[in-house]
């Protein structure tokens, strides 16, 4: 919303000023107006004009959002033509100012009144400056210059392939003509309406986005395009439509879409937006028809198919599963049928482009389209109402935004209303409907009572609970909707609607309740748990055993223990099924019958069987029934037993889920099938909805991952059986036997028998490491698999300089091969592994120059993103020469391959001694020296043959070439020629060649003696017999003058004379570039071989040669590939750097010095681009600009993301010109041709404006800019800089509406004309659409402005390449090839982390992110086919998700991380996600520890709502076994398996302190003489595989190894445990298990921003305390405390080798939880900041808190916000806190009795004195914190006194204790560790029930115990900092740990330099 300067008010006179009635043409001279007289006049104040200097243009950006979009363009124009025609610019603003007070005439609107001073200020002045006119009268002057500019634009807009500067001048031509004919239209009103008809066509809208569709546009060569008017002659085929006047419209309908605006009521900008939409989505899919058309002038019948197929399919599908008749009906006659089937899917999309919020429920506009659709059949076949007797209309009928009004805004009411009742997502997820719900409800037949017109009153629409059903519906119409409409039922939705006479009832929750329970996880992944347990189960009876061999399981006795496994199974299906009711209990109003049914009927079998089955084991048991074999069988005999028989029933319906299981076809089959049968079979097995049916893969798919995880639980269940459960059976068996009568504390329950609570202490661990390790063995073959993957999919061949040159010879086919559109007659490419090696493919036409041509692309742009310098670029390009177009092709390889070959050959030449054969042989030995002795040899002849120019000097040169040539062919070449001679003969080349390059007409005199030099040498020196040569010199010419008579001095004048050589040689270009060449491949040695030098460049170029060795699809050419389009969110990221940025020195750092130390190279690389030799040498704005981008690229901001995405229109450009181009155009090169050829290079615009666009999504935009934030105008510099580039935004506008401002919503594209933004569509909203989660609401508006059959969604993170975007086409190939059963839906990309070289924890987030984007994928698609969408750099297929809901979900805080749900969201609706590692995009990650605890804290709390959420629910319900285990594991499997880590830890922590403590250990050890703990050893070295980051570790040291070689890999992970890697990804542990556990339990999920900053800075103290105390710093001090005690308490019998085995991991988790966040702080252990930490923590610490205080100001206000989970907590929640806090109680109840002063008492009463002294030390707390409040102020004497006596009375009590019960120093020591804790507990539990105590004195008392509690543990933390700090060393040393080796130089100069300025500066 647009902000004004306030201007001083406005005076009585001027308002009554305002008040006069206005007139649009009330300002004009009688003579030219009508007989009205006006009602203004111009004379509006008579001030004298001050100058006549043209004023400064009047701000024509900022203006009033109530009429913005009026009067702008008329303001933008008059400052266009001030300086030129004032009169008329002043005419322009008059006219602005007059509508600008017909649409607020009381100034009511934000901002308008000070508009309104301000312009009229203006034309006061200006009035008077203009009066002279050059005509007679106003009308005059602005008639002349209207004419001037309309007949300008008709005499050039035929041309189609104007330069950008005329089409600017054209387009400014078009928008000033149009805005005079509006002014000159109020003055030429008394004409009639025919006086200007000549330019009503001209002047139409003229806003477009890529199709001038409008008449009267911009001619552009797109427009010439066949498709193109193929499909809008589809689109204008009106023939056979209704009357115009049916509808209250006097003209013809122009189109399709017109007659549907007028039809339904739909906005006019989206109709403009959806034809354009339409009309490329046919013209695409006719060019790749075209083919199959006889006229490509006519749209085929197959694209228009093929389009309704896609559009239409999840729509049959949903009709199909309702049982409804599609409303989809189409005239037999096949003329007509092609214009209804573009009818009905301009429909669905105008729906679509203007459903906003409904977007993200597909089936509600299934809904909405199949009423749309039944009224529009009525409307074209010309039905009649039954009831009326007049034709059938459509139910909201046609006026101006009627389907807004009506349609969408009731919904959305609804949606928000429902999202207002979550708090901001704080509230239950049962408490409130979101999109899920909603849409859902749609999945029922019962959607269709809601009727139509909808009933407003219907259930669906009420929004309160039930309890408050005397609340009336809150929904309602913006505009009071009308009383429904009479009318008749329309055909089978009539028997669904009926009369409801009750008030409506909130529905509640639709089939599914989030509801917050780790009960959630056991539910959605039962089959899995069931397995787990059941197999823990049988290995613990199987162990127990002891058998021999695995034939003994099939004994009687040991086979009916272990099937007894099935009476467990019992139990857990009966508590699935009282969870399966439970847990849907809020959602059955919405429930069908038939599952309220199948609930019941589960229930009660599963209670059947959990009765039956134990009552047959205990009666059956030894009682068996046995049958002999056969002799020679493996078991002689097999007995039953009735228990048996029972277990055989029981497993029968699962033998049926198995048959299916092989058979996955049918299995599909029977899920989406509706006949009657397979809906019966499918009934008990699967929920009634609508999505998650028929997601089975092939059989092939489905043997692959069955296999994988064959060998996973094979060797998961081997290990746990050998190491963790056998080990431990013995040993219990022991336990059970010993009686323990004596304890060391006070037994509370002495009578349990056989030491229940050792055994639960011994096997706890044990079984939660049962349960987690199957993670670290999915990560072990994870790494096998994924690494034999990469290794068969090529995958680093080429990954160092070495392998490129030695492969770079075989680029050019392989290019054939990838990247060149194969022939008309198609050819077959090579495939697979082997292939790759062995099959010759022909080269297509020109496909060696082609390469050429892309080759130097790539490098040329390496050049302009400083990855190289120039000398760099030359090295690397590839001269572009006709020979290449010959048939015997000639590559010139890029010099730097031939690098010191040409040296290296001559050196071999120089001595070698032998035959010339000999000498070839070893030359051709190497092809890269054969290629550089041929080519320098051929360009010295070339470059003589240009130099030389004599007559007599041309035959002397001829005659030595001759002779050489001559001795070649003989091979006598060494016989007749000295070859040591040959290095001093290149010195003299080598001097030539750099006179030549130089071109100075001076040095023509050393270019002569560089020839004679070079005579002398060959002719005297290296030729053996010379003669001939010299006869040469002494024969005269005919040419020469009989003057010459000297022939015996002729040969030192050889070359002197003025004409006999060519000196300097003519200026071209490339004749230059081959010398230069030349010159290079003489003179470059070794160096060469390292080029380039940038490590970014030659990963790039290694990356893209090897990556044209995978398979990938054929390219097609660009006109007949499919279209896509990139979509990138923004909110208030950076745009560009400003210069204020850049040189500002926050932290001593400024960006630009940090830039230069981590780019050095670049630096240079840029300085050398614009020539300049420094930074201080940057003095024009033009040069601080391209600082800022150079800057700008290296951070992680938008303006380098839009570079990179941009970069996919000039490769389809490119590709397009080597499709279309002669080999002329191809020859004189891409930018030469492009100069040359403006009708071609229009044509390739055309094409690639046909086939991509870009958008950007800018939330901040509309604000940005009314706020005159310079983010805007980077925004508007992007769209200048890139024309094709679309920005969308919600803009918040004002309408005055009787008299008061309305807030308006729209959503808006724009685009840069001229330098202007100028709105192409503006589609208004039904409200604000931020209800959801931010991003995906942002990208849902902007979502209607994408074009193409693609979309590739990218974060403003990212960036891309050139390279990678020539590979583009090939990857949307893959949307045409099926992978297994189905075409991909989702096609995923790698990424490539580019923030690695920051600091080291970048570096680690960098490999770790690369293994995940990398080896995790590549398993996850290949072979567990649970892939999903994980990030933007995928590609969807476009039209598949717009119609199932985009490309990602919205609802509040469940939706967090919004685009796994897309990923979710598309498997579920039978889509097929693959992953394609051939293609790369950038990505930036988070560079600084809070930053990267954030983005953990974000990702663990998205997964937490991942874990609650439906998607997860029934993608775990419906996936067969073994998929299911995949999607477990690789989602949020690996969240739960290490919060279940940290917990095992917890658990066996408190279990050896229960032993200890309680003196059972020391009874089970010294009396039995147990020692056998390798078992537990065994499992808790397990776990620390988890603990010290070595999970992550396996996968990632396998990526790096296949792309940069085992060695680098080993060497990295050396490296990285060097610089503490497991430090970070312990902690990041910790991060993730924190604010997974906390979320799930208590709720509290948000995003949260990390900042994307590229420089790292120190943060304080405070700031590390207040994000890590509870997540990590209590937990880590709790551990601490366990392990001391337990250290302390252990007795002396027990092996220190064994405690350390048993606790190093915990001691090491400890440690890293309290010390990374100051060791990864950069400056953590400077003396100066470490004063200011604890300055500023102390303060923090002490400050109170209160309304208004952010928590980084105050401890109080940190201390409040950290319990807001607990305000939002259910009681469940709370009572789990509660109980979870009892546990500190334990230190207290077990330390007292082994207090020294106790004596030895195990009586109850020693617990009970100890809860005394604890309330005798609250009480003393408390007494002070009163004398505080009452004396400190005014008996400061008193108090002192007072605590004195305290102090002394402490004493005194402990000294009498000491003395008379034995209280020793250690007894103090004892009672610290056992009452910290206690304390501790009550505070938690004070938290949980605060509400209860919240006013009462024991709050402020519990607040005083938590500050002091916070302020020790933040001492006791910052004291080894302090320390450390003081230690200069400790300092230099972290530095080195913690950066790279720019950094720390940086750190070191950076001071140095700072003194030197000041210096300077004195």
């Amino acid at each position: 919303m647009s902000e004004i300067v306030p201007a001083e008010p406005i005076e009585d006179g001027e308002a009554h000023f305002y008040d006069r009635p206005f007139c649009g043409r009330t300002y004009y001279e009688v003579g030219e107006t009508s007989s009205s007289r006006p009602d203004v006049t111009l004379a509006i104040t008579d001030a004298p004009s001050h100058n006549n200097d043209v004023p400064e243009p009047f701000d024509s950006e900022r203006l009033p959002t109530v009429f913005a979009s009026e009067i702008q363009r008329f303001l933008r124009v008059a400052n266009l033509i001030e300086r030129e025609e004032p009169r008329v610019a002043y005419l322009c603003r008059f006219h602005a100012f007059v509508i600008a007070h017909k649409k607020d005439k009381n100034s009511t609107g934000r901002g308008v009144r000070q508009f309104k001073t301000a312009l009229l200020q203006r034309l006061e002045q200006d009035e008077e400056a203009t009066r002279r006119r050059k005509e007679k009268s106003d009308s005059r002057e602005l008639k002349r210059v209207y004419h001037a500019y309309r007949d300008y634009f008709i005499k050039h807009d035929k041309t189609f392939d104007l330069d950008h500067s005329h089409r600017e001048k054209l387009i400014n031509a078009r928008d000033i003509a149009s805005v005079l004919f509006e002014v000159l239209k109020t003055v030429i009103n008394a004409a009639g309406p025919q006086a200007l008809i000549e330019g009503n066509e001209l002047h139409k809208k003229s806003e477009f986005n890529i199709l001038p569709l409008e008449q009267g546009g911009i001619r552009l060569a797109i427009m010439q395009q066949p498709e193109i008017k193929a499909a809008i002659s589809a689109t204008r085929n009106t023939r056979g439509l209704p009357s115009p006047q049916d509808f209250k419209k006097n003209s013809p309908f122009v189109d399709l879409f017109d007659f549907l605006q007028h039809c339904f009521g739909f906005q006019i900008a989206n109709v403009a937006n959806q034809r354009e939409h339409l009309i490329l989505l046919l013209a695409n899919m006719q060019t790749r028809q075209a083919q199959k058309q006889t006229s490509i002038l006519k749209l085929g019948e197959g694209c228009v198919d093929e389009l309704m197929r896609k559009f239409f399919k999840n729509y049959t599908n949903w009709c199909k599963f309702l049982g409804r008749k599609s409303n989809i009906r189409l005239p037999y006659v096949k003329q007509e049928a092609q214009q209804y089937k573009i009818l009905y899917i301009g429909l669905y999309l105008l729906i679509w482009g203007e459903a906003a919020n409904l977007r993200f429920m597909p089936e509600c506009l299934c809904y909405i389209f199949h009423q749309m659709a039944y009224e529009l059949h009525g409307i074209l076949s010309g039905a009649i109402n039954l009831t009326t007797w007049e034709k059938v209309m459509p139910a909201y009928g046609g006026e101006p935004e009627s389907f807004l009004k009506n349609v969408v805004t009731p919904i959305y009411h609804l949606i928000k209303e429902e999202a207002a009742k979550s708090k901001g997502g704080t509230a239950d997820h049962s408490l409130w409907r979101n999109y899920d719900d909603l849409n859902e409800y749609f999945w029922s037949p019962d959607c269709f009572s809601i009727g139509w017109p909808m009933r407003l009153d219907h259930a669906f629409f009420c929004v309160r609970p039930p309890k408050k059903s005397s609340v009336k519906n809150a929904i309602a119409s913006p505009d009071k909707i009308k009383e429904r409409k009479k009318t008749d039922n329309k055909g089978e939705e009539s028997e669904d609607i009926s009369d409801e006479c009750h008030e409506p009832q909130w529905l509640g929750k639709t089939n599914f309740v989030e509801i917050r329970s780790f009960w959630q996880i056991f539910r959605s992944f039962d089959r899995m748990w069931s397995f787990f347990i059941l197999s823990l189960q049988a290995i613990i009876i199987v162990a127990c055993h002891d058998l021999g061999s695995p034939l003994q399981l099939f004994d009687a006795t040991v086979f009916e223990d272990v099937i007894s496994i099935f009476i467990t199974s019992a139990f857990l299906k009966l508590i699935q099924a009282i969870m399966d009711i439970v847990f849907t209990w809020k959602a059955r109003q919405t429930m069908e019958h038939s599952q309220k049914t199948k609930l019941r009927a589960k229930l009660v079998l599963a209670l059947i069987w959990t009765i039956t089955l134990p009552v047959c084991y205990a009666n059956s048991r030894g009682k068996y029934t046995c049958y002999s074999t056969r002799y020679g069988s493996l078991v002689e005999e097999w007995c039953f037993t009735s228990y048996m028989t029972a277990s055989a029933i029981y497993l029968m319906t699962n033998a049926v889920e198995i048959v299916l299981f092989f058979v996955p076809a049918i299995a599909k089959h029977i899920e989406i099938s509706n006949n009657q049968i397979c809906r019966f079979l499918s009934w008990w097995t699967q929920p009634r909805i609508y999505v998650g049916r028929g997601m089975q893969e092939n059989q092939v798919s489905v043997l692959k991952y069955m296999l994988f995880w064959i060998l996973v639980l094979s060797t998961k269940f081997l290990f746990s059986y050998c190491f963790e459960i056998k080990p431990l059976i013995a040993p219990t068996r022991e336990i059970m036997k010993i009686g323990v009568r004596k304890y060391d504390w006070h037994e509370l329950f002495p009578k349990v028998k056989s030491n229940a609570g050792a055994i639960v202490a011994v096997w706890t661990p044990i079984i939660i490491v049962y349960f987690v390790d199957t993670q670290i063995w999915y990560s072990v073959f994870c790494t096998i698999f994924g690494g034999l993957y990469g290794i068969l999919h090529h995958l680093g061949e080429i990954r160092t300089l070495g392998m490129l040159r030695s492969r770079f010879y075989s680029l050019p086919a392989a290019f054939n091969v990838c990247l060149i559109p194969p022939s008309r007659t198609g050819r077959k490419k090579r495939k697979g592994f082997l292939s790759n090696m062995f099959q010759k493919v022909p080269l297509e036409k020109n496909a060696i120059p082609k390469f050429v041509a892309v080759w130097n692309q790539i490098i040329s742009h390496l050049r302009l993103e400083d990855l190289i310098c120039n000398r760099e670029m030359d090295l690397m390009m590839m001269p572009m020469s006709s020979e290449l177009f010959s048939k015997k092709i000639r590559i010139r390889w890029p010099v730097f391959l031939l690098a010191n070959k040409f040296l290296t050959a001559l050196s071999l030449a120089k001595d070698f001694e032998g035959k010339d054969e000999v000498l070839l042989r070893k030359i051709k030995r190497d092809k890269y020296m054969s290629y550089a002795v041929r080519e320098c040899y051929e360009l010295l002849k070339y470059v003589l043959e240009i130099l030389v120019v004599g007559n007599l000097e041309k035959r002397i040169i001829c005659g030595i070439l001759n002779e050489i040539e001559v001795n070649i062919d003989a091979s006598t070449l060494l016989k007749n020629f000295k070859m040591e001679m040959l290095p001093a003969l290149q010195v003299k080349i080598v001097e030539l060649a750099e006179l030549l390059i130089e071109g100075d007409k001076s040095h023509q005199c050393k270019a002569v003696k560089a020839l004679q030099d070079m005579f002398e040498l060959v002719t005297h020196d290296m030729m053996v017999d010379s003669s001939k040569i010299l006869d040469m010199l002494d024969c005269p010419l005919p040419s020469e003058s009989d003057f010459i008579t000297f022939s015996l001095d002729a040969e030192p004048l050889l070359f002197a004379n003025e004409n006999s050589i060519h000196f300097p040689l003519p200026e071209s270009g490339p004749l230059i570039e081959k010398i230069k060449r030349f010159h290079l491949l003489l003179t470059v040695k070794d160096t060469a071989m390292d080029v380039p030098a940038n490590l970014e460049a030659r990963r790039r170029i290694s990356f893209f040669a090897t990556s044209l060795f995978a398979d990938m699809p054929d390219a097609p050419k660009v006109r007949n590939m499919l279209s896509f389009s990139v979509i990138t969110p923004h909110c208030i990221e950076d745009i560009n750097f400003s210069l204020e940025e850049l040189h500002s020195s926050q932290e001593e750092v400024p960006i630009i010095f940090y830039m230069q130390k981590i780019y050095p190279d670049e630096w240079k690389n840029f300085l050398e681009r614009i020539r300049c030799e420094n930074l201080e040498s940057l003095n024009d704005d033009q040069k601080k600009e391209e600082l800022r981008q150079w800057a700008s690229f290296r951070g992680q901001t938008l303006s380098r993301t839009a570079r990179g995405m941009m970069y996919y229109r000039e490769a389809l450009k490119l590709q397009a010109f080597l499709d279309m181009a002669e080999d002329e155009d191809i020859l004189e090169g891409y930018e030469t041709a492009e100069k040359s050829n403006s009708a071609l290079f229009a044509h390739l615009e055309a094409v690639a404006d046909m086939k991509y666009s870009y958008v950007i999504s800018c939330q901040s935009f509309a604000s940005q800019r009314a706020y005159a934030d310079p983010h805007a105008q980077d925004i508007i510099d992007l769209m200048i800089k890139y024309p094709s580039l679309r920005v969308a935004y919600v803009d918040e506008e004002e309408e005055i509406f009787e008299g008061r401002p309305h807030k308006v919503y729209s959503s808006k594209l724009v685009k840069v004309v001229n330098g202007y933004e100028q709105v192409i569509y503006r589609i208004k909203l039904p409200g604000p659409p931020d209800i959801g989660e931010g991003k995906p609401e942002n990208q849902n508006h902007a979502i209607i402005f994408t074009r193409g059959e693609a979309l590739q969604t990218i974060d403003m993170n990212q960036d891309n390449y050139l390279e990678e975007a020539l590979k583009m086409r090939n990857l949307l190939q893959e949307f045409l090839r099926c992978q297994g059963r189905r075409p991909p839906t989702i096609l995923g990309l790698r990424e490539h982390i580019f923030t690695g070289s920051v600091s080291s924890l970048a570096w680690f987030m960098s490999y770790q992110e690369t293994s995940f984007v990398t080896i995790g994928q590549r398993i996850l698609s290949t072979p567990l086919r649970v892939r999903f969408h994980y990030g933007h750099p995928d590609v969807f297929d476009r039209i598949f998700h717009i119609t199932r809901g985009g490309v990602s979900k919205a609802s509040k805080t469940i939706n967090l991380s919004e685009d796994v749900f897309a990923g979710f969201n598309s498997t579920l609706r039978r889509g097929c996600i693959s992953y394609h590692e051939y293609l790369q995009v950038g990505k930036g990650r988070d560079v600084g520890l809070n930053q990267i605890s954030k983005f953990e804290a974000k990702v663990a709390n998205g997964n937490s709502e991942q874990t609650i959420s439906r998607d997860v629910f029934r993608l775990g319900r419906q996936f067969d076994f073994f998929r299911m285990l995949s999607y477990y594991f690789t989602t949020i499997g690996f969240y739960f398996s290490n919060l279940i880590s940290v917990i095992g830890i917890y658990i066996f922590l408190y279990g050896q302190l229960y032993l200890v403590l309680s003196g059972l250990e020391r009874a089970l050890i010294i009396e039995a003489r147990i020692k056998n703990v390798q078992s537990l050893e065994t499992a808790l070295a397990s776990q620390s595989f988890i603990q010290l980051g070595l999970l992550t570790g396996l996968p990632m040291v396998m990526e790096i190894g296949l792309e940069k070689g085992f060695f680098t890999a080993a060497k990295d992970f050396v490296l990285m445990q060097l610089q503490l890697a497991a430090v970070f990804f312990t902690f990041s542990l910790g991060t993730k298990t924190h604010h997974y556990g906390r979320a799930i339990l208590h709720g509290g999920a948000k995003y949260r921003p990390t900042g994307r900053k590229v420089v790292v800075f120190h943060s304080s103290f405070t700031e590390n305390y207040r994000l890590y105390s509870r997540s990590h710093f209590v937990k880590a001090f709790e551990l601490l405390l366990l392990l001391i005690v337990y250290n302390m308490f252990r007795r002396s019998y027990q092996s220190s080798m064994a405690y350390v085995l048993i606790t190093y991991a915990i001691w090491f988790m400890s440690l890293t939880w309290l010390c990374a966040p100051f060791l990864f702080n950069p400056a953590g252990f400077s003396w100066t900041k470490t004063v200011d930490d604890w300055k500023e923590w102390n303060k923090w610490i002490r400050q109170q808190g209160g309304i208004g205080i952010h928590q980084d100001k105050s401890w109080h206000s940190w201390w409040d916000d950290e319990q807001a989970h607990l305000r939002r907590s259910g009681i469940r929640s709370r009572l789990m806190e509660i109980l979870l806090s009892l546990r500190f109680f334990i230190y207290q109840y077990g330390l007292v009795y082994h207090l020294d002063i106790s004596q030895h008492s195990k009586d109850f009463l020693v617990y009970v004195l100890s809860w005394v002294v604890i309330l005798a030390v609250f009480l003393l707390v408390k007494a002070v914190n009163m004398g505080r409040q009452l004396f400190s102020a005014n008996y400061q004497l008193g108090f002192r006194f007072f605590k004195a006596f305290l102090f002394i009375g402490v004493v005194s009590v402990i000294i009498t204790l000491s003395i008379i019960c034995e209280l020793s120093l250690t007894d103090l020591f004892v009672c610290c560790l056992a009452f910290l804790p206690t304390a501790w507990g009550l505070i938690l539990i004070a938290q949980a029930v605060r509400p209860k105590i919240e006013h009462t004195g024991m709050w402020d008392f519990t607040r005083a115990l938590a500050r002091a509690y916070d302020y020790g543990m933040g001492v006791v933390l910052f004291t080894p900092i302090a320390i450390l700090a003081w230690l200069p060393i400790i300092k230099a040393f972290h530095n080195r740990i913690l950066f790279n080796e720019a950094f720390k130089r940086h750190l070191q100069i950076q001071p140095i330099l700072a003194g030197r300025k000041k210096q300077s500066k004195s």
